[in-house]
């Protein structure tokens, strides 16, 4: 399903520990036809102030439906239920529908920071005080 909303494969960056390890924290919005989007976040183990959204998805029948600012609204509020001020994400720089729909929820845009992820990769980075 995800790699069909992509139209290229992207199941690989959602590894089931994700879901296994943090579906109380994470979102899924049901449509008339099944599931119309999903996300992935989840209270930072390492860093107490923080949470991260890790992978967000609309299906393409949903988007510019207001869902996914929906989602990130309800994850701001699990976010600070879990004592959280600040909501950290990232996306590779040509991803620019990601990038502007960060800056029209009001976060912070960094980067691209060379390396990011490791060797040969760049990150685009968001912060948003909550």
């Amino acid at each position: 399903m995800a790699d069909d909303w992509w139209g290229r494969p992207v199941l690989a960056i959602i590894p089931r520990l994700f879901l296994d390890h943090f579906h109380h924290t994470s979102l899924i919005a049901e449509g008339p036809e099944g599931m119309a989007g999903f996300l992935v976040g989840f209270p930072s183990p390492a860093l107490p102030g923080e949470a991260y959204i890790h992978f967000v998805g609309v299906s393409p029948d949903a988007r510019k439906s207001g869902l996914a600012r929906t989602m990130y609204e309800r994850f701001f509020d699990v976010a600070r239920a879990h004592g959280r001020h600040v909501v950290k994400a990232v996306t590779a720089p040509v991803n620019e529908t990601s990038i502007a729909f960060h800056r029209r929820m009001g976060f912070e845009v960094g980067g691209p920071v060379p390396g990011y992820n490791g060797l040969g990769t760049s990150l685009v980075t968001f912060t948003r005080t909550i």
